[in-house]
């Protein structure tokens, strides 16, 4: 085999594996790059998951208001109910002075 001959089969033997190195990676590249469908749903979903997160802070922020009323509600209720109970209480003793007072009306009289 001459020098020129095995320049020219070194020559053959590097394109083909330069051929085969490229062929591989064209494969690799096809079976490994994503689709765009396949991003536009990735861009969707995650549009989604950020909507989700905007409604749910809403509801958490709408939830901790009327939370708030209701605790303020509950409260204007209660001393309201204290107020009345405190209002019986003070009927309860006038009317018992009232039937004392008549008992010993009628005892006198």
């Amino acid at each position: 085999m001459s020098r020129i001959e095995f320049i020219v089969a070194t020559a053959i033997v590097l394109f083909i594996a330069f051929c085969l190195g490229w062929f591989a990676n064209w494969l690799v590249h096809r079976f490994t790059r994503v689709a765009q469908s396949d991003v536009d749903q990735l861009e969707r979903m995650s549009q989604e998951l950020h909507e989700a997160e905007e409604t749910r802070d809403q509801a958490i922020t709408y939830l901790q208001q009327r939370e708030a009323e209701l605790t303020n509600q509950l409260n204007q209720t209660e001393a309201e109910l204290a107020a009345a109970m405190e209002g019986l209480r003070d009927a309860r003793h006038e009317a018992e002075e009232l039937r004392k007072y008549l008992t010993q009306v009628q005892q006198t009289g």
